[in-house]
């Protein structure tokens, strides 16, 4: 569906992105989850084209057609700063809405605040909220990264991302989705991965200092989990609670629900579409 254009990145990168849908209309921006080049979301922006939206995509480094950096790392305000060179580079000085799912919902707290009033709307969807070193937890991303690197592909590796993501269930009762995703995602370089891991791992990976600072860079939030993504559900709310705090002190008195996709696992717009579609229209047409 997408024919992907490039932009040369001030550090010699390339930035993979698509840019397409009805001329003149909002733009509305589609951040990905690791291991899930843009086109992930085709889907999706057949909807927003649609209903009268323009849609932004990018390929983080290393995913899709963007090149990863030399040195395999790289962090989410790089990531940031990677968007904002290309909405300035496409002249776009407000986007509609900025929907993330799990690295990509992280990338926006960091956008959203470096880079305050450009973002109208923003979804978080299933992100977890710093590394694991932050968050006290076993570090799943440099093994995976290692193993990736020893195998030289990435077949293992999706494998089992999609099995945390989707079940087995799932997989097999939608076999042509399934084929859809697994094809996408092995479109991620080894060393792509590799780069986004470091980046998850990295001490500067914690959005909750951000929490209650989003509110003052975004006019709207919406915070959306898979029913059967770990621990996700809980957590969010934790969240929802700490966003709604923020924009109370940024002087705005939004109400910021948590919306819950049943049936859904990290990436809910593929295993539930139909209802993250409505929830994502309910929002942008509110």
């Amino acid at each position: 569906m997408a024919s992907a254009q490039q932009l040369n990145l001030p550090d010699g990168r390339v930035l993979s992105y698509d840019l397409s849908g009805p001329d003149a209309k909002p733009v509305v921006l589609l951040a990905n989850s690791l291991a899930a080049p843009f086109t992930l979301w085709d889907h999706v922006v057949k909807v927003l084209h649609a209903n009268g939206f323009r849609t932004l995509r990018f390929d983080q480094p290393g995913h899709g057609k963007s090149s990863a950096p030399k040195k395999l790392d790289t962090e989410f305000e790089t990531i940031a700063d990677d968007v904002h060179s290309l909405v300035k580079s496409l002249k776009i000085e407000k986007l509609f809405a900025w929907i993330g799912v799990s690295m990509g919902a992280a990338t926006s707290f960091y956008f959203a605040t470096k880079y305050p009033g450009i973002i109208q709307k923003v979804a978080i969807c299933d992100t977890i909220s710093s590394s694991p070193k932050h968050a006290g937890v076993e570090d799943l991303f440099g093994p995976r990264a290692k193993a990736a690197g020893e195998a030289g592909n990435m077949e293992a590796q999706v494998d089992q991302t999609m099995d945390r993501w989707f079940g087995a269930e799932w997989i097999k009762a939608n076999p042509e989705e399934a084929a859809r995703a697994r094809g996408i995602m092995n479109q991620t370089t080894v060393e792509g991965f590799q780069t986004c891991c470091f980046a998850l791992q990295s001490d500067s990976f914690d959005i909750r200092p951000l929490f209650e600072r989003i509110g003052s860079g975004v006019d709207e939030a919406l915070l959306i989990v898979g029913e059967k993504d770990a621990n996700l559900p809980q957590a969010m709310q934790e969240m929802r609670d700490k966003v709604e705090k923020g924009f109370r002190a940024a002087g705005k008195d939004n109400k910021i629900e948590l919306k819950l996709i049943k049936n859904a696992g990290h990436v809910p717009f593929v295993d539930n579409f139909e209802q993250f579609k409505e929830v994502i229209l309910g929002y942008l047409k509110a």
